[in-house]
């Protein structure tokens, strides 16, 4: 029986470490940026590894008084695909610490 306890603590050891690495992996990835654009380059947003839009970019031939909604479309998209690619980055990183396990509510 006293080895099953032992087996527990261990498992115990192991879980405390994957937690560690997890927190240091997102603090790291706080940091880290991803781009995306739109409309040919002519927006361009930046997000980070925490899902947090930190710069938007747009060229001034884009901006038509007369056409507001193409511009909203286009930031839309940048943004969109910002967070989307910022996702995956989170999560390939996140693969890489688990070892592909699922863990649930990790992400």
């Amino acid at each position: 029986m006293a080895k099953g306890i032992g087996g527990m603590g261990n498992l115990v050891k192991q879980a405390q470490k994957m937690q560690s690495k997890i927190m240091k992996m997102q603090e790291e990835l706080g940091e880290r940026t991803v781009e995306a654009t739109s409309g040919g380059g002519m927006v361009s947003v930046v997000a980070n590894g925490r899902q947090e839009i930190v710069s938007i970019r747009i060229e001034k031939e884009v901006v038509d008084p007369d056409d507001v909604e193409m511009l909203q479309d286009l930031i839309l998209a940048a943004i969109n695909e910002a967070l989307k690619s910022s996702q995956e980055m989170v999560s390939a990183e996140m693969q890489k610490v688990t070892g592909g396990m699922n863990i649930p509510g990790l992400f």
